[in-house]
């Protein structure tokens, strides 16, 4: 059986943490925003990948709190789909926080 989440391995060469370009810059702190982001991301005003994730879980609370508003014994035929593709979409959401990023993606 194979673990739903696998355990992510340090990058091989220093990067920036957000579009990994390649070069040293620093550590992670959890106390200092953008520690481990390049010039470039930082000056973006990119969100670092903590603020992502929580817009994401975020999002997903919301549309499950919608989707959970429904009653289903009383729902129509278009109802339950959309209810089902709504915890479709959070679901996907959720995981895809815990996917393994392959290769050099931006």
């Amino acid at each position: 059986m194979t673990p739903l989440v696998e355990t992510v391995a340090a990058p091989a060469r220093p990067c920036c943490r957000l579009c990994a370009a390649p070069g040293e810059y620093g550590a992670i702190l959890p106390s200092v925003p953008y520690s481990g982001l390049c010039q470039d991301c930082i000056t973006a005003a990119r969100p670092t990948r903590a603020g992502l994730e929580q817009a994401v879980v975020i999002v997903a609370r919301q549309t499950l709190a919608e989707a959970e508003a429904l009653a289903l014994p009383l729902a129509t035929p278009d109802e339950l789909t959309y209810h089902v593709c709504v915890l479709k979409r959070s679901l996907c959401g959720m995981l895809q926080l815990f996917a393994v990023v392959k290769g050099n993606r931006r």
